[in-house]
């Protein structure tokens, strides 16, 4: 499609979505937890339709020549979506947060509330990660907000088949409006940046995907007055202390590298110098075990580069040598973009050290950055991980999170809050 193209198809998917957010708004918690177990139970009866949609996107991206990286967040399979099913199911049985709460007697004979009220419409811009699109049609769901979708070319097949064998009519089997869910069909890069560009239409937009695509979009966004949750950066530290036991060292490289193409995976492996000649045998025979070839000091790249954007070279892990623990907690400061770094060591002080120096989202001792996802951290999926140095939602974004905040002050002898 052409760039016009693509902005008629965003501002028809924001109207439509902004028509139905009002009776999305309304909807009982029955009707809402309804149409989720409906996606849920869609998902393992429509599975066939759908992988079929995901092996051509595969295909597709094979023959494209994308990376290793790329090609397993795109492709789904029978288990992951078996997975995707159980994670709506346990989603639909969450509860929802108290629409109000009351936080104190004002002067006056006033009594002042708290409302979680709906954003309305949000927005949602990925790349290669079908399951993404459930994940956040479900969390937009749960917290009774409308939503425009938006994939890249790469995984279109699959979302299209999700939305059409899947969330719509989940949606209209629990008597919700269809239209509040809209998925820009457009494989025209332009509708990222439509998305992005209509306040009135789609005020909060996520953002996830490589860094520069998503610092790019995050840029325009603010240009329009559009506000964004951007997940632009990852990748997870590993620390090994001078105090780290071999084996659980081992371990954790191994769990932290089941997957090259996530964020949380493991990124950069810092040694206390002190250990170094101890550890590195232990290191590197673990990164093989995982067919992954470790980047060694002196680096031609920097410390905290992703290997998991790095097309061709996903499997690869750089390796430093630090300090201490506070050195280590510096390092990951400065180097990474503060998603997730954890210390392996049998010494609380030092363990405390690296916990209290390190300020990045998700912190950890003697774990695996992969906890820090949504589901595995807080038992329900996410839209993304928020890694801004700012007030607001930060590291993994659940549905409790989609709301805005607003004060009502009533008279003490007036009607109940609603």
């Amino acid at each position: 499609m052409t760039g016009p193209d693509a902005a008629t198809a965003v501002t028809a998917c924001g109207q439509a979505a902004r028509a139905a957010a009002p009776h999305l708004r309304a909807a009982p918690g029955d009707a809402v937890d309804a149409a989720l177990h409906a996606m849920a139970r869609l998902l393992g009866e429509t599975a066939p339709a759908v992988l079929a949609a995901n092996a051509a996107d595969v295909s597709a991206g094979e023959a494209a020549g994308l990376g290793r990286g790329l090609l397993d967040r795109l492709a789904l399979g029978e288990a992951r979506i078996a997975e995707m099913a159980r994670q709506i199911s346990l989603l639909a049985g969450a509860p929802f947060p108290p629409a109000h709460r009351r936080l104190r007697d004002l002067p006056g004979g006033f009594f002042l509330d708290e409302r979680r009220v709906p954003v309305g419409v949000i927005g949602a811009n990925y790349e290669a990660r079908p399951n993404v699109t459930v994940d956040v049609a479900s969390q937009l769901l749960k917290s009774r907000n409308a939503g425009v979708l938006r994939t890249g070319a790469a995984a279109l097949r699959s979302a299209t088949a999700l939305f059409d064998h899947v969330i719509t009519p989940a949606l209209a089997e629990a008597g919700l409006d269809p239209g509040a869910l809209q998925l820009v069909r457009s494989a025209d890069r332009q509708a990222a940046t439509e998305l992005v560009a209509r306040p009135g239409l789609i005020p909060l937009v996520i953002l996830r995907g490589s860094g520069e695509t998503t610092r790019a979009l995050a840029a325009a966004a603010a240009r329009h007055g559009v506000r964004t949750l951007a997940h632009a950066d990852g990748g997870g530290v590993l620390y090994l202390d001078r105090a780290a036991d071999p084996g659980l060292a081992a371990e954790l490289i191994t769990a932290s590298l089941d997957r090259l193409g996530v964020c949380n995976r493991l990124n950069l492996l810092l040694v206390h110098a002190q250990a170094w000649d101890r550890m590195l045998g232990v290191a590197e025979k673990a990164l093989r075990g995982r067919g992954v070839a470790a980047s060694m000091p002196p680096h031609d790249h920097p410390l905290g580069h992703e290997w998991a954007l790095d097309a061709g070279r996903e499997a690869t892990v750089t390796v430093a040598p630090v300090d201490g623990p506070s050195h280590a907690a510096a390092v990951a400061n400065e180097a990474t973009s503060g998603l997730a770094a954890s210390v392996v060591t049998a010494d609380p002080d030092a363990a405390r050290a690296f916990l209290d120096g390190y300020a990045g989202t998700g912190a950890f001792w003697n774990a695996s950055t992969r906890l820090l996802d949504g589901f595995r951290l807080r038992g329900v999926p996410e839209t993304g991980i928020n890694v801004d140095h700012v007030p607001g939602p930060r590291g993994p974004v659940t549905f409790e999170d989609l709301c805005l905040r607003q004060y009502v002050v009533t008279p003490a002898n007036g009607a109940a809050t609603p």
